[in-house]
C-alpha cells in the first residue's frame, strides 16, 4: 500500500464511545469468549505475540483475566523495522504490567533466512514488511504448538474491514478476541481495564518497515475511518450523507470503501471451484 503525502480527518467525527455498563458488558463478553475458546480446543493455555502496540497490551490484558497469568505466554519478536520503545513496552506488558512468562525473538536472522532463499525480493519494502509478520507468525504457532496453546489474534474491527493486516500473518490466528471493538473503542477499553494512558494513546504502527505508521500508510486517522465504516460501510448510509455528517470529501469515502471491497479475500476463506457434479 503505497504511502499518501497527507492524512485525513473528519472535522466532526462519529461519536463511538462506549458507555461504562457497555464496556464492562465487553469485557465480559471477551473474557468469556477466550475461555470458550481454550475449553473448546482442549488446551488450557494461549500465546500472543507482544508488540507493544494497544491491540496486543489490551488482547494480552483481557486473556489474563480470563485465563490467569500462568496460563499467557508472551513473545517479543523485534526485528529491525521496530522502534526500540515499543519493543521496551511490549517487555514491560508481559513483565510489569502482567507478570506472564515471555521471551523475546529477534526475527532478523530468520527474515534474512528467507531472503538468502529468494535475494528477488530483497528491497521490495512491501513484501519484506509482509515477511516479517509472517514469520512472527510461524513463531506464534511453534510456541503454542509446543506448549499446547492457543494463538490469540489481536485484530480490531477497523483493522480488519479495510485489510490492514497480513494476510497468513497477524491473520493467522485461533482467534481475535476484539474484533468487535472500533479502533477508538479499543483504546478506550484498554484504559478501562487499566492499561497506562501513555499505552492506550500511542501512535499506531504495524512496523513493517522503519518509520511507518498506520495512519499515514491509510491517509485517514482512525477516528475518521470509524466514522466512515460505522456510517457508510456497516451502517449503510450514502457517501454523500457520510461525508457531510463528519466533514471530509468524497475521496476519502471512496478510498475506505475502496480499502473494504479490494480486501474482501482478507476476510474469506481461500475459494475452490464450485462442485463440478
Amino acid at each position: 500500500m503505497a504511502e499518501p503525502t497527507t492524512v485525513r480527518r473528519a472535522s466532526d467525527p462519529l461519536d463511538l464511545t462506549l458507555s461504562e455498563d457497555e464496556l464492562d458488558a465487553y469485557r465480559e463478553h471477551i473474557t468469556d469468549f477466550i475461555t470458550g475458546q481454550v475449553e473448546a480446543a482442549g488446551v488450557d493455555s494461549a500465546v500472543i505475540g507482544l508488540s507493544g502496540g494497544i491491540d496486543s497490551t489490551l488482547t494480552s490484558h483481557l486473556a489474563v483475566e480470563a485465563l490467569g497469568e500462568d496460563n499467557v505466554y508472551g513473545l517479543v519478536m523485534p526485528s529491525e523495522a521496530n522502534r526500540d520503545e515499543n519493543m521496551s513496552d511490549a517487555e514491560r506488558v508481559a513483565s510489569e504490567l502482567l507478570g506472564i512468562d515471555y521471551d523475546v525473538v529477534e526475527i532478523n536472522p530468520i527474515v534474512d533466512a528467507f531472503l538468502d532463499g529468494f535475494p528477488a525480493a530483497e528491497g521490495d519494502q512491501l513484501a519484506v514488511g509482509n515477511l516479517r509478520v509472517r514469520c512472527r507468525a510461524v513463531l506464534n504457532y511453534l510456541a503454542a504448538n509446543h506448549r499446547g496453546a492457543l494463538v490469540l489474534g489481536t485484530g480490531n474491527k477497523s483493522e480488519a474491514l479495510v485489510g490492514y493486516f497480513t494476510k497468513y500473518g497477524d491473520g493467522a490466528v485461533d482467534c481475535h478476541p476484539i474484533a468487535n471493538l472500533y479502533k477508538g473503542q479499543v483504546r478506550q477499553l484498554a484504559k478501562h481495564v487499566g492499561v497506562p494512558d501513555d499505552l492506550a494513546e500511542k501512535t499506531a504502527s504495524a512496523e513493517m518497515w522503519v518509520g511507518q505508521t498506520d495512519e499515514a500508510e491509510m491517509g485517514l486517522d482512525y477516528p475518521t475511518l470509524d466514522s466512515i465504516l460505522a456510517l457508510h460501510v456497516e451502517g449503510g448510509v450514502s457517501a454523500s450523507a457520510t461525508a457531510a455528517e463528519i466533514g471530509v470529501d468524497a475521496a476519502a469515502i471512496e478510498r475506505v470503501t475502496s480499502l473494504y471491497e479490494g480486501s474482501k479475500h482478507k476476510r474469506a476463506a481461500p475459494p475452490g471451484p464450485d462442485p463440478l457434479y
